[in-house]
């Protein structure tokens, strides 16, 4: 039987007077002070150099470290509320075919063929991170090219959108997948004119890849985690946080959380390797596990902690599969899907909301929005509670009617500006107007709606800096404006959506996401102050250094 490890408590630590050209508390007043103290993995008071010696003398017998960052600023650990970090471990050891190394698909061709030749005869080849709109051709690859890199190995294309992508015709042979293969409920195999397979799929489809633990409409979504040996989970999973840290990042909130992904954590955590805190939102099939076990409320300890269930109520936009009921003005046979009926959808969020379960569902089109706005309304109108934090992830395409609705409601979305920095244009080209709307921060603070920030990583890198840069511009990769100005924020709200508001989020703002007595020593050091970074230049700050709970684990 495994069983989490107990420990001798390492022996006490001198405190630390952490100093730096700025710091950036983000507390309520926005202060700037000289210092902090940290004693042991909190930090013990704010303030002048000398207040802190002051206060080190209270609280410990040994003497002070004076830690100086030089011309650095300090700002608290960025916090990113909405991540898979087991994909993005995936990802890592997969061909980067994104937007920086590929502009067209012969270039994604070559990039595969290149990796084919290096790996074993027969291991599947797996490219992720294109984005048809992005590409040349503006287009999805074929199953066709894809056989230029490989016709007797499978060759798998995810999408940037991490909703489906292309495989090359091995793939489907090897499925069993022909033309005459019906589409599962809530995804497809997708033809051409002819009825021909073009080796695009989406979303239920992508079954043939991930296994029975894929997408299952009225189930939980989609999970596109492919099946490795544990061992090899746990490397992902141990690689991916690195790279969280190498954004400043020091909270994630899991979002798609099963069994494996539990069972990657406590590995990592029995073995002293969990670095980061993860909050835990476990997938909707594990519901009535969850409340037949007594999970009516948060529980862990610092690093690894439960926080509520997560749903899915459509697909995505930047793979055409969130639900517009009348058709995509880029291709009007295509509808997208709910993942629920909405009775059965509210009867979830009811029997989750009862006992006191936070829930995060996963909503991109207004129809979809509108199930999931109707049915937390409805929870909460049968048991009222002024702080249940109901979340909606992404929240894409709002209309101003629902923003004012979930201000009401207290509901928070969870956003992602590095999806319209990333491709933005393409939601355009998706469905027209609103499509310039996608991600409305600016419309959600004027209503009162909190604005918080995350990656969804894999779906973009975390890198905080790079998303404060989307927030406050509405500029995106291709260099285009989206939208109007105002539907930016400024620096401030940007830089608190990723840090005290994302802590809120997750029911942690009293542990972390500012700089303040009493409170986790968690930390980024940038090489420029954001205050004084044109925006357009944010996402060039560098990240210097990351400190958790006083340590530091990444940079120098």
């Amino acid at each position: 039987m495994r069983k989490l490890a107990f420990t001798q408590a390492p022996a006490p630590t001198a405190p630390q007077i952490v100093t730096a050209a700025r710091i950036r508390a983000l507390d309520e007043a926005g202060g700037t002070p000289e210092a902090f103290l940290v004693v042991g993995d909190r930090i013990g008071h704010v303030g002048g150099v000398e207040e802190c010696r002051a206060a080190a003398a209270r609280l410990s017998a040994l003497e002070p470290e004076l830690v100086d960052l030089g011309e650095a600023t300090v700002v608290p650990g960025f916090v990113d509320a909405h991540a898979h970090p087991l994909m993005l471990g995936q990802m890592m050891s997969w061909v980067d075919c994104g937007p920086e190394k590929a502009g067209s698909i012969p270039e994604i061709v070559e990039l595969l063929r290149a990796a084919a030749a290096d790996l074993p005869a027969g291991r599947p080849i797996r490219g992720y991170g294109y984005e048809q709109r992005n590409l040349a051709e503006r287009r999805h690859p074929t199953r066709h090219e894809l056989d230029e890199v490989s016709t007797d190995r499978e060759v798998y294309l995810m999408n940037a959108s991490g909703h489906g992508g292309v495989v090359n015709s091995h793939t489907l042979e090897l499925h069993g997948v022909t033309r005459e293969t019906p589409n599962p409920q809530g995804g497809e195999f997708f033809r051409d004119a002819d009825g021909e397979l073009t080796g695009e799929l989406s979303d239920a489809a992508c079954n043939v890849l991930t296994g029975l633990e894929g997408v299952k409409i009225g189930h939980h979504g989609p999970n596109f985690h492919l099946a490795d040996e544990p061992e090899e989970h746990r490397r992902q999973l141990a690689a991916a946080q690195e790279r969280f840290l190498a954004g400043g990042v020091t909270t994630i909130g899991d979002c798609q959380v099963s069994r494996r992904e539990f069972d990657m954590y406590l590995r990592l955590a029995e073995s002293g390797d969990l670095k980061v805190r993860v909050s835990m939102y476990l997938l909707s099939h594990l519901l009535d596990d969850a409340i037949e076990m007594g999970l009516h409320g948060q529980f862990g300890n610092e690093h690894l902690s439960f926080a509520g269930i997560k749903f899915y109520s459509d697909g995505t936009l930047g793979g055409w599969t969130a639900y517009f009921p009348d058709g995509y003005v880029g291709d009007p046979c295509r509808t997208g899907q709910l993942y629920h009926d909405p009775r059965d959808y509210a009867e979830m969020i009811r029997k989750a909301h009862r006992v006191g379960l936070q829930t995060a569902t996963h909503s991109q089109s207004p129809t979809a929005l509108e199930m999931v706005i109707s049915a937390i309304e409805s929870a909460l109108e049968e048991r009222p509670d002024a702080d249940a934090r109901h979340r909606i992830e992404h929240c894409g395409l709002p209309t101003p009617e629902q923003i004012g609705r979930m201000a009401a409601a207290g509901i928070y979305p969870v956003n992602q500006p590095q999806h319209h920095y990333n491709w933005g244009e393409g939601v355009e080209q998706a469905i027209g107007t609103p499509g310039e709307r996608f991600n409305p921060l600016g419309e959600f603070e004027r209503a009162g709606v909190q604005v918080t920030i995350s990656s969804d990583a894999p779906v973009a890198d975390p890198r905080p800096m790079e998303a404060l840069q989307a927030a406050t511009t509405r500029i995106t990769r291709r260099g285009t404006q989206l939208g109007p100005e105002d539907l930016a924020v400024s620096l401030d709200t940007a830089l608190r959506g990723h840090t005290i508001a994302a802590a809120r989020v997750l029911g942690r703002e009293d542990e972390i996401g500012s700089l303040e007595t009493g409170k986790r020593a968690d930390f980024a050091v940038l090489a420029r102050d954001p205050y004084e970074t044109p925006a357009t230049e944010l996402a060039g700050v560098e990240v210097l250094s990351t400190w958790v709970g006083g340590e530091r684990v990444h940079g120098g």
